[in-house]
This record gives C-alpha cells, structure tokens and sequence, in this order.
C-alpha cells in the first residue's frame, strides 16, 4: 500500500473554516438562509468531498453588512449583491489611492 495514498494531508490539518450549522449559528441565519445567500452568490463558501459548505470566518462579515443593508436601506438581496460589489471595488480603488489597505467603513459596527 502506498503510504501517501492512505490518508490525505488535509485530513491531518484543523480547518480554519466553519461547517455550515456553525456558520449559521453565529451569523444568526438558518441554514436554508445561508443556502440561499450562497445561492445568489453573496457569501463565498468551499463544498468538501461530501458535499459540505465549509465557510471562512470572515464571511460572518459579509454576513453582518447584508443584514445592515437590508435592515437599514430596505434592499432586496439582488440590490445587496450590487452594493457589496460596489463596496469592495471602492476599498480597492482606495486601497490604491493610499498606497494602504485599510478596514472599511462598512464592516465596522454601527
């Protein structure tokens, strides 16, 4: 037996990332929410082998601004998607500008 082939190095590192209930959970969103946010393409997130949706903790983040957004401007998710592109393309083009990349504005809590 060929002994690279028996186990795959990802098995032996923890994962930084959080499994979908976890994520879910900590954003405040049912699962089929988060699906859904995925779904449209508002959060990132990385399928296993299995089919699980695997998240980075700085998704919790995109999450929150949604949440702002759609609290605070009234916008559907649609609108959403198009403001959080419009977003980080502004911090990139200030980030730029600067010479820096700074925290923007809008991932800071209100």
């Amino acid at each position: 037996m060929n002994p690279s082939a028996a186990t795959p190095r990802s098995a032996l590192a923890r994962r930084h990332e959080l499994r979908l209930d976890t994520f879910a959970t900590r954003s405040g969103l049912h699962p089929d929410t988060v699906r859904r946010f995925v779904a449209l393409g508002l959060i990132p997130c990385q399928p296993d082998a299995h089919g699980d949706l695997w998240f980075a903790p700085s998704a919790l983040l995109t999450v929150a601004r949604i949440q702002r957004l759609r609290a605070g401007l009234g916008l559907n998710y649609a609108a959403i998607g198009l403001v959080l592109d419009l977003l980080d393309r502004i911090d990139e083009l200030e980030a730029a500008a600067y010479g820096t990349r700074r925290t923007p504005r809008w991932t800071q809590a209100i």
